[in-house]
């Protein structure tokens, strides 16, 4: 099974960047979308020329905001969205499919913002998503995917010394609440899998960042400890373009799923 997550930047602009062909060459089970920046009948709009995948969206009451959505091949049991917690739910951050052998949860998490403007409330969603996560993993095994904002440590990112603490996305308390993920037995699968790799997914569209890679991996896709033995595979794509993101994904073998 091949999972997939990518930041489009905008479901409708990346149409116009060659997204069906691209979809077609990732050949995923399930394509997580992050930032669709749109209504969910806009998603679906945009969307409509896609064959083989069961569509579900969740977009934010802000028009032209945030949003994911989730392609699958695969009918799943049932799907939720948001955290159930009004403060967090008014943004279309959060999307969970739930699957016979696990959930499948796709997450844009909050930006800090310019001036760090949003930090105290990122440090309030990072706690209120990890008691969702340990709710899901109570149930059953947990694969999350998105964009999550945060270059968690400094082989993450280009340039550490520069950014610390100044730059949203690598303060203290992004890192520490990224941390309390792993500490609740969520594997950070690529770096699992590639302890000393250098690789990024996003960079910056000034100052040609992504052409220098100069960049950050924020984008991940956790897994469950249990499923750990099961992933095969663990990778990013920088050569698809299309977005300041790039996919990432992993590839499991998930017995009767």
């Amino acid at each position: 099974m091949k999972i997939i997550s990518w930041n489009v930047n905008g479901i409708r602009a990346v149409q116009d960047k060659g997204f069906a062909e691209t979809l077609a060459s990732l050949d995923a089970d399930c394509l997580l979308l992050q930032e669709t920046k749109a209504q969910d009948d806009q998603v679906l709009k945009a969307l409509d020329h896609v064959d083989g995948y069961r569509i579900f969206c969740n977009s934010a009451e802000r028009k032209g905001y945030s949003g994911v959505a989730l392609l699958t091949r695969q009918a799943p049991i049932r799907v939720m969205y948001d955290l159930g917690i009004a403060e967090h739910d008014q943004e279309g951050r959060v999307l969970v499919a739930e699957y016979e052998r696990f959930f499948l949860l796709n997450v844009y998490v909050p930006n800090s913002g310019d001036g760090l403007a949003r930090l105290d409330y990122r440090q309030s969603w990072d706690s209120d998503f990890l008691k969702y996560m340990q709710t899901l993993q109570g149930q059953k095994p947990l694969i999350a995917c998105g964009d999550f904002n945060v270059a968690h440590q400094a082989i993450d990112i280009a340039r550490p010394k520069a950014n610390y603490n100044k730059s949203a996305g690598y303060t203290q308390t992004e890192i520490d609440g990224f941390s309390r993920f792993v500490e609740v037995g969520l594997i950070d699968s690529y770096r699992h899998k590639h302890p000393d790799t250098v690789a990024y997914s996003w960079w910056s569209y000034r100052a040609g960042a992504r052409a220098k890679n100069i960049g950050w991996r924020i984008d991940y896709v956790l897994t469950s400890q249990p499923l750990l033995e099961q992933i095969h595979n663990a990778f990013i794509l920088p050569d698809i373009m299309g977005s300041d993101h790039c996919p990432v994904g992993i590839e499991i073998t998930l017995p009767d799923t």
